[in-house]
């Protein structure tokens, strides 16, 4: 599995961005990879943002995010996105995404864990300036 990040970018506090994450797969089997959006910031560790397993309906957030981002997935473009709404200074960092078999026993304390994650992307730099 290969994934590529993009969509990054300097914006204002309360402006958007749509972060676009590709996922190359062998087959057809898009449908059963999970993926999850990260972010690294100068100075602290990698923190979970988002998950998307099958569709909207197994989505997963973080308590800094929830109610602001919107992660999605286009099976047939094989791409899940990030919708960024109300950005923050504190949402400035480099965010990638990342993939893992999906299981539908599997709950948010799974999708939330980076060592569950085995294919990265190489992450696209967010900045939000006040």
């Amino acid at each position: 599995v290969q994934l590529q990040a993009s969509g990054g970018g300097l914006v204002q506090a309360g402006e958007s961005l749509r972060l676009s994450c590709t996922v190359a797969v062998s087959g057809n089997t898009f449908s059963s990879v999970a993926v999850g959006w990260f972010r690294l910031a100068p100075g602290k560790e990698r923190e979970f943002v988002a998950a998307i397993v099958w569709s909207a309906a197994g989505t997963y957030y973080s308590d800094a995010v929830k109610g602001r981002f919107t992660v999605s997935r286009d099976n047939a473009k094989n791409t899940v996105s990030l919708q960024m709404n109300g950005l923050k200074p504190e949402d400035t960092a480099v965010y990638y995404c990342a993939a893992t078999p999906a299981f539908a026993y599997r709950g948010s304390s799974y999708y939330s864990w980076d060592r569950n994650y085995d294919s990265w992307g190489q992450g696209t730099q967010v900045t939000v300036s006040s």
